[in-house]
Parts: C-alpha cells; sequence; structure tokens
C-alpha cells in the first residue's frame, strides 16, 4: 500500500451548515465510492472553503459519516477576486493499492469548472 491524494470539491447555494454539511458528505460519499476505500484507510483529510462560507465546519459532515479517528483539519481558501464562490474543497489521503492513474478525483456541482479534465473520468 501507498498513500495517494484524492482530490474534490463542490459548491453550496448558501452559506447555511446544513447545506455545507450536506454538500460535503454528498462529496466524502462519491469520493469513497468511486476510490473504493475504507474510513479505516483514510490517513487523513484537509478541508478548505471559500471565505464567503463561515458558519460550519465542512470536517462535521466526515465525523457524522464515522471519521472520528481521521485527522481531520478545515482551512479558508484566499479570497481570489472573480473565482468560484460557495465552494468546498477536500484532499483525503488514503492508503490504496491503486495506481496514480486509477484514483478519481471528483468534482460535483458548480466545481466541475475547477478541473474539467479530470471531470470526464
Amino acid at each position: 500500500m501507498i498513500v495517494r491524494g484524492i482530490r474534490g470539491a463542490t459548491t453550496v447555494a448558501r452559506d447555511e451548515p446544513s447545506l455545507i454539511l450536506d454538500a460535503t458528505e454528498q462529496l466524502l460519499r462519491e469520493i469513497v465510492g468511486r476510490n473504493g476505500f475504507d474510513p479505516d484507510d483514510v490517513a487523513s483529510a484537509l478541508f478548505t472553503v471559500t471565505p464567503d462560507l463561515i458558519s460550519e465546519f465542512p470536517a462535521a459532515a466526515a465525523r457524522r459519516m464515522g471519521w472520528t479517528l481521521v485527522p481531520l483539519l478545515n482551512f479558508t481558501e484566499i479570497g481570489v477576486p472573480g473565482r468560484l464562490e460557495r465552494c468546498i474543497r477536500v484532499l483525503v489521503h488514503v492508503n490504496t493499492e491503486l495506481p496514480q492513474d486509477r484514483i478519481q478525483h471528483v468534482y460535483l456541482e458548480g466545481a466541475t469548472v475547477l478541473r474539467p479534465d479530470l471531470t470526464g473520468r
């Protein structure tokens, strides 16, 4: 096994705790589903939000999914004018046997514009 990074991102319509939690959980479930790992395989996860999302930590969604022993951190993205708003990003570090070219990164909702090269895989 080796540690691989899996990227993902999604957007929400408004800065509301339930929207942030639900969108983050949907994103994480999709990442898990496409890459076939268990919470025990996760070494850590780093979450970022754009400066316009302040009502909830996205890592709380991972906790409610049972990732209680996984080290999680939340950060604020830099606020670059004109860039994607209300965006939640994650970098999950997973112990896996998958080669790098088999990792499936996940971009949902408005975040598909961030990496169109990866959204169609």
